[in-house]
């Protein structure tokens, strides 16, 4: 019977992709489709992905499935093949491949089920989640950037937002995506006639915020195709300008990709123009937050001198 969950320790399997002689590249895919059996779905999946020595993160549900994986470089045709014929909703899956891959996203592969893809809070059964909005190009992307009357609307965190976005970009508050969908709608709501430029990551969120925005009434509402991924990638293939700004924040051990040399974050201590992020050594605490090289040898990488003095003193005890 075969495995279908890691049994090596993630320090051992960290330094065998280290040593290994093959560069690796991250990839991420999304799709909104139906499954009546996620948990055969989910498991044949690992088996196809652990063969093509596959890691990553992917969640699973019954509306679809939400990936970011790291695959050899001689085995990314394989693995889109793979791909391209392991489900019949998967003929026209499109492939992000990340801006930067200097460096090693994932150590290992972690397939697993989840209720929705993204926590939306949406319960409303007449909700038609597959209304979205208008996918647009790169070229079009500048195009409506370049129009005064069009609103951007960045639908990631607000720490994604803090080190990088679009220009002209509106952040939605709130921490989670639940927040910021019930914030939109009023937020924007003397801009139904504006057209409305939604972008995040690599285009997951955007498929649920511009349903939801056609459902509370927004006619010209927009989606960049493939996310900011995409868009940079056929921007620079294009010899277009880019008018996304600073780095763009990733969900693995990069943290961030450049885009510009652009720094738009500042110091969480002393505000300091700065934009690399780090967590908290105290492990109790894990605040994942900005900090300047001078603050991180002032507050030897704590968040506060409160959460130093804690941990310290918990070192001390211990």
């Amino acid at each position: 019977m075969s495995v279908l969950h890691n049994t090596i320790p993630r320090k051992e399997l960290q330094a065998r992709v280290l040593a290994e002689p093959d560069a690796r590249m991250t990839v991420s895919f999304y799709k909104y489709f139906t499954l009546d059996d996620p948990f055969s779905f989910r498991d044949a999946l690992y088996l196809a992905l652990s063969k093509l020595r596959i890691f990553g993160r992917i969640y699973v549900s019954q509306e679809g499935i939400n990936a970011q994986v790291s695959v050899p470089h001689t085995l990314y045709s394989s693995m889109e093949d793979m791909l391209y014929a392991f489900h019949p909703s998967f003929s026209d899956l499109q492939m992000n491949i990340a801006l930067d891959n200097n460096k090693q996203s994932f150590w290992v592969l972690s397939i697993k089920i989840r209720a929705k893809l993204v926590a939306d809070g949406i319960t409303d059964t007449s909700f038609n989640a597959s209304d979205v909005g208008v996918y647009i190009d790169a070229k079009t992307v500048n195009k409506l950037h370049d129009d005064v009357n069009a609103i951007f609307v960045d639908m990631r965190n607000d720490y994604e937002y803090a080190i990088g976005h679009f220009h002209k970009a509106l952040a939605i508050p709130g921490r989670t995506f639940r927040q910021q969908l019930s914030t939109i709608i009023g937020m924007l709501q003397g801009y139904k006639e504006y057209p409305i430029v939604l972008y995040c990551t690599g285009g997951i969120r955007c498929e649920k915020s511009s349903a939801w925005m056609r459902y509370h009434g927004y006619k010209n509402v927009y989606q960049i195709q493939g996310g900011i991924i995409n868009y940079v990638h056929t921007a620079r293939a294009q010899g277009l300008q880019v008018y996304f700004i600073g780095k763009n924040f990733v969900f693995d051990k990069r943290m961030a990709e450049y885009v510009s040399e652009d720094i738009v974050g500042s110091c969480y201590q002393c505000g300091k123009k700065d934009d690399h992020y780090i967590n908290c050594r105290n492990n109790r605490c894990h605040k994942l937050f900005i900090q300047c090289l001078t603050c991180s040898k002032k507050f030897s990488y704590f968040c506060s001198r409160t959460c130093m003095n804690t941990w310290l003193y918990y070192i001390e005890r211990s």
